[in-house]
């Protein structure tokens, strides 16, 4: 699917560390600002204990799990909606991802140089949040003008855009990001044309310092107070360590996150709330070649599903065997789900259900 978060940030809040942890592909970590100038890619798997389970009941060659784009895109500073550092650069690339990965620094550090020489946190949020507002802010306005001339006119739809991007430029105005506004579906179908940043769903992640792993320092309470405010999701994790983590093999991670009294590691947890905040699910399919999760948008249609695995099975979609993972662990093989009766036939109208395991007929 082509979905993507992006990591943002002020310049020096462990982007790029956190970036280099989760995919491992070397983006430059340099202490000063604007080090990563062009956004660097990588995809990070998606942890789900489920593949583990079907894996333990069906053998295969290999077990592939989701995945995630993920973009590292450069630091913002106040000004940047006036093209200030690297902003039109910054905006541009924001612009393209689905969800955005706001890290924000909350750990004193003497060698780590901060872009307004303190670390504030809400402050250093707001510095953002203001600039994406404004960028918004111009998009919209722009857009209006545009459409409150052709709505002198005959045209219809410009007629019905008009209020609701009036409406949206006093919002903006009024300091609030687009997506904490209570917009109607109508409404939200002609903004959802305007591509505002602001409307993007938000995760704020608090780098911490590793005296600090389960974030209860007054900073990260602080940013956490300010997401919930937000409706926003948050999470506390340290970067230098999730890249120290990153590099062990599996029983040495688990040793280690064990002798820090850390349940899991925060780079899944991460990759899980991503997941969930550009709201999507998995289903499964599971043969003696692969066992794997396939990524789809919550509300997906079992043709869209198959479509997912190849454009062509959309088109030729017959129907889906489906079952669920708790099926396979009552029953322990997909022979016994079928003669106790749980292997279900869908058509093309099936809404699937996060954690199906599907097996897709389709024509030539």
């Amino acid at each position: 699917m082509s979905v993507a978060c992006g990591i943002v940030g002020l310049p020096n809040v462990g982007k790029s560390t956190l970036f280099n942890a989760i995919t491992q592909a070397g983006a430059e970590a340099a202490n000063y600002p604007f080090c990563t100038i062009e956004p660097n890619v990588g995809i990070v798997a998606v942890p789900d204990e489920r593949l583990a389970v079907i894996n333990g009941f069906i053998e295969t060659e290999k077990v592939i799990p989701s995945s995630l784009q993920v973009v590292d895109i450069a630091g913002l500073v106040a000004g940047a909606s006036r093209g200030e550092g690297l902003g039109n650069k910054f905006l541009a690339h924001i612009r393209e991802v689905s969800a955005i990965l706001h890290v924000v620094r909350c750990f004193e550090d003497g060698n780590v140089v901060h872009v307004s020489d303190k670390v504030d946190p809400v402050g250093d949020v707001g510095v953002i949040d203001l600039e994406l507002i404004m960028a918004d802010l111009d998009s919209v306005q722009r857009a209006l003008e545009k459409t409150a001339k052709r709505a002198r006119g005959p045209d219809p739809e410009a007629k019905a855009d008009q209020p609701v991007f009036e409406a949206m430029v006093a919002w903006l105005e009024s300091g609030k990001p687009a997506r904490a506004g209570d917009w109607t579906a109508a409404q939200q179908a002609r903004l959802s044309r305007l591509q505002l940043i602001t409307a993007k769903p938000v995760l704020f992640v608090a780098n911490v310092s590793q005296d600090d792993l389960h974030g209860q320092s007054p900073l990260v309470t602080a940013l956490f107070a300010h997401a919930a405010a937000q409706d926003a999701g948050a999470l506390a994790l340290c970067a230098d360590l999730e890249g120290e983590l990153a590099s062990m093999d599996a029983a040495d991670r688990a040793e280690f996150l064990a002798d820090l009294d850390l349940p899991r590691a925060g780079l899944d947890r991460l990759a899980q709330e991503a997941y969930k905040l550009l709201g999507l699910q998995s289903f499964y399919t599971a043969g003696p070649k692969e066992i794997r999760a396939w990524t789809i948008r919550a509300g997906a249609t079992a043709p869209q599903a198959a479509g997912v695995i190849h454009t062509d099975f959309e088109k030729a979609f017959i129907r889906a065997e489906v079952y669920g993972v708790d099926d396979l662990v009552a029953c322990q093989s997909e022979q016994a789900i079928r003669a106790a009766g749980k292997m279900r036939s869908e058509g093309r109208d099936y809404v699937m259900r996060d954690a199906d395991v599907t097996h897709f007929l389709v024509g030539k």
